[in-house]
């Protein structure tokens, strides 16, 4: 029984076969050209297709070499079914070191797209047209922004079944029920029935090796789950099962000036601790912040420049035991900065 067609941009992708299709994007203001690399990796036999995007946000650097080291693994050679890997997908932002487009849109926030729309419009359609709605299930990969790093975790539709067993595949320690949002390339893709993840880790305009080895991980995970890749044969455990957060909250800086912090990512906090605090530049007052809710800490700003108001630490809530949240996260930590690429 021979295989179903896959055609990404008039091009027909043979099983077995590996290619990269070139994608053209709008020409820069100079009229120069741009093009979106497309990797595509076909297996000889049937099975799911899969998407893994990268730096939809261009100033999100750590997917790119998730995707990089992905697309290097010895095992995708044995592949089942069809992977989609499209590394920067916001070409513009990364020239720019910019989260946005040139028209200061939010790609992410663009989706499904309009072929006749502004240019972040126009980018997801042909996003959507020609990777998304080729594919069964898709994985989007960022970072913390505006100077926010982000503890590694997943976010996805977990009342979803299917969504929700990839999601605790990946490996990561704190999965977040999150709700889709409007524009946002995972609701897009919800619409059309395909589960996604979101895998966020790190921080923005920076290599963080715990992040990347988390994700290539998680994703091998994920394509050994849906049966893309064999089973592992490390002999390693597979990963303890994850905790859900119920809820998550930002606490803010009571006053603008110089911001200290006190507390790490992943770290167990109670309300009324002190996370850091805020100085006077000119030598004047310090102000404490003080955690509003109970929780482990999945994300907090890393510039130390804050004016009143601003999110300074992301605290997440869990049913869970927290004593049993804090040792997982802190043996997920240890375990990805020892190792050279565990579970992979």
């Amino acid at each position: 029984m021979s295989l179903p067609e896959i055609v990404i941009l008039n091009e027909s992708i043979k099983p077995g076969s590996r290619t990269v299709i070139e994608m053209p994007m709008p020409k820069l203001s100079s009229h120069t050209k741009l093009d979106m690399p497309v990797h595509v990796v076909r297996g000889k036999q049937s099975g799911p297709t899969l998407f893994i995007s990268a730096a939809i946000h261009g100033d999100e650097l750590n997917g790119i070499e998730i995707v990089r080291r992905i697309l290097a693994l010895k095992t995708i050679n044995r592949l089942k079914g069809t992977l989609i890997a499209v590394p920067v997908v916001n070409a513009y932002g990364l020239i720019h070191q910019s989260r946005y487009l040139p028209d200061r849109r939010d790609l992410n926030r663009s989706f499904p797209g309009s072929e006749a729309g502004s240019l972040a419009a126009r980018l997801a359609d042909v996003f959507m047209q020609e990777i998304v709605m080729k594919c069964t299930h898709g994985i989007d990969l960022h970072t913390g922004s505006n100077h926010r790093s982000n503890l590694p975790q997943i976010r996805a539709n977990l009342d979803d079944a299917e969504t929700s067993d990839l999601a605790h595949s990946f490996g990561v320690p704190v999965l977040i029920n999150s709700s889709l949002r409007d524009g946002s390339l995972r609701a897009a893709a919800g619409e059309l029935g395909i589960p996604m993840l979101l895998y966020e880790a790190g921080e923005a305009l920076r290599f963080d090796e715990v992040s990347i080895r988390a994700g290539v991980a998680g994703i091998t995970s994920v394509m050994r789950s849906l049966g893309m890749l064999r089973p592992s044969r490390s002999g390693k455990k597979p990963p303890k099962a994850p905790f859900v957060a119920r809820s998550s909250s930002w606490t803010r800086t009571p006053e603008s000036g110089m911001l200290r912090l006190d507390i790490a990512l992943g770290a167990r906090v109670q309300k009324g601790d002190i996370l850091g605090f805020v100085d006077d530049p000119n030598g004047g007052f310090l102000c404490a912040i003080h955690a509003a809710i109970d929780g482990i800490v999945i994300g907090r700003l890393e510039l130390p420049i804050v004016h009143e108001g601003d999110a300074v630490y992301h605290i997440a809530r869990f049913k869970d035991d927290i004593e049993d949240v804090v040792d997982r996260v802190e043996s997920f930590q240890s375990d990805y900065a020892d190792d050279d690429e565990p579970g992979v």
